[in-house]
């Protein structure tokens, strides 16, 4: 089939050795350009990547959505794929992507369907059984600046989905889990203090963490995907309370520094 289109892949990067060839292999038949924003890495991921691409600028770490909002101000073409390291399109999601964007589509965005494989599992239910807005129209689009849990914004939000599959090896080993549920929870934390917004206190912290599991692993079924289903939706709750209790020791400590 031939190409009639333009994509740009961004990829922010730190320290990805183990992960990061398995995403460039999956995009570069598509990719016009391959535009990687890296924040310091000392092993090997940046000779990796220079097997794929010139286009790579060191920089340092600013959060999540200004990191990515420095890779986007570097995309040429019309279209936009922002993909993590830690991911890699399916072949059924990239001929899929190369179907859809050679039509056309009068879309500005699309969903892709999330597949997180953790501990050797597949999940298909629980909050990991999702779909993300990750490829999209570069004119007028714009990442918010958010620390963490960043989304992209587009002045035209036709809003389309793809079915093939975005596959997520979202952690390396259960200490890696450990650690990015705390650095995710310390940082939501901090956005929901400067924010100005309240969580309920250390009850509200509590409550919030039930409801989190009884919703990833009742709700959405998280049971159906056994034991490790179980594993994550506890991991969700923890990080639940830790976000909110966080969130009532940095406003505790500003009372306290008033007084």
């Amino acid at each position: 089939m031939q190409k009639k289109y333009s994509l740009s892949v961004i990829i922010i990067t730190k320290n990805e050795e183990d992960r990061i060839k398995t995403c460039l292999e999956s995009v570069k038949d598509i990719a016009d350009e391959i535009i990687i924003v890296d924040s310091g890495s000392t092993d090997q991921t940046l000779s990796i990547a220079e097997k794929y691409t010139d286009k790579i600028i060191r920089t340092d770490w600013p959060g999540y959505g200004i990191q990515k909002q420095r890779a986007l101000d570097k995309a040429q073409y019309e279209w936009v794929l922002s993909i993590d390291a830690d991911e890699a399109l399916s072949k059924e999601l990239r001929d899929e992507i190369n179907t859809t964007l050679n039509k056309n589509p009068v879309e500005s965005v699309f969903r892709l369907s999330w597949a997180v494989i953790i501990f050797g599992k597949c999940l298909h239910f629980g909050n990991s059984s999702r779909s993300i807005r990750r490829l999209f129209r570069r004119e007028g689009a714009k990442f918010t600046s958010a620390m963490v849990h960043e989304k992209i914004q587009v002045p035209d939000a036709r809003v389309g989905r793809l079915k093939g599959k975005l596959f997520h090896y979202s952690v390396r080993d259960f200490e890696h889990y450990l650690y990015k549920n705390r650095t995710y929870a310390w940082l939501g934390a901090q956005k929901r203090f400067k924010e100005n917004k309240h969580g309920g206190g250390l009850f509200g912290a509590l409550f919030r963490a039930f409801w989190v599991f009884f919703v990833s692993y009742v709700v959405k079924g998280g049971f159906l995907d056994g034991g490790v289903g179980f594993l994550v939706s506890a991991m969700y709750s923890q990080g639940a309370f830790n976000k909110y209790a966080g969130l009532w020791t940095l406003r505790r400590m500003e009372k306290i520094n008033k007084k």
